[in-house]
């Protein structure tokens, strides 16, 4: 038996309507649709939507407990906003929004333009360091910071790069000085 699959799902705020294996949700933020695979269906019970097994077996827990998160992300993003930070360190570094583009400097010769999605919206602090993405979107939200991050990721003998906020780099002692 899956250990996530059981687990209830509290929809909150979010109104669910199922019509055999679509499930169509609608938030305040975003509405959309779900498609389960023909061995999973839905219950609605209360405030909580429960995925059941039609059979049991290894690929049916596998497919339970991966709907059932993807499932719990897209209505807990239909409700309120995910949201990742990212910092940026180093001398000179920095990011600068205009309209839906994030101008990167980050010690290159040039400056990097990032088109953000639709779906993604950014706050930039006033150094131009701390960087807050949110979307409803957690997959696309992870997509975006990911991306960002490659452009400079963090070294370990400095620290500079851009580095989750939560995230801890182990530094590297430099050469040792030989007497």
């Amino acid at each position: 038996m899956s250990k996530i699959g059981r687990k209830p799902i509290p929809l909150g705020s979010v109104s669910v309507t199922v019509s055999g294996q679509n499930i169509v949700y609608k938030g305040k933020k975003v509405s959309g649709e779900h498609v389960l695979p023909d061995t999973l269906t839905v219950q609605v019970e209360g405030g909580n939507l429960m995925l059941v097994p039609k059979e049991k077996g290894l690929d049916v827990n596998q497919d339970w407990g991966l709907h059932r998160a993807l499932l719990f992300n897209k209505i807990r993003g239909a409700d309120a906003d995910f949201e990742k930070q990212l910092r940026i360190v180093g001398l000179g570094f920095k990011a600068a929004l205009s309209g839906k583009k994030v101008q990167l400097s980050l010690g290159y010769s040039h400056k990097i333009d990032f088109e953000l999605p639709a779906e993604v919206s950014l706050e930039i602090d006033k150094t131009g360091q701390q960087l807050t993405f949110r979307s409803p979107n957690k997959e696309l939200l992870g997509h975006v910071c990911s991306e960002i991050r490659a452009f400079r990721m963090p070294e370990p003998y400095k620290g500079t790069g851009i580095k989750y906020s939560d995230e801890v780099i182990i530094r590297k002692a430099g050469k040792a000085k030989s007497s």
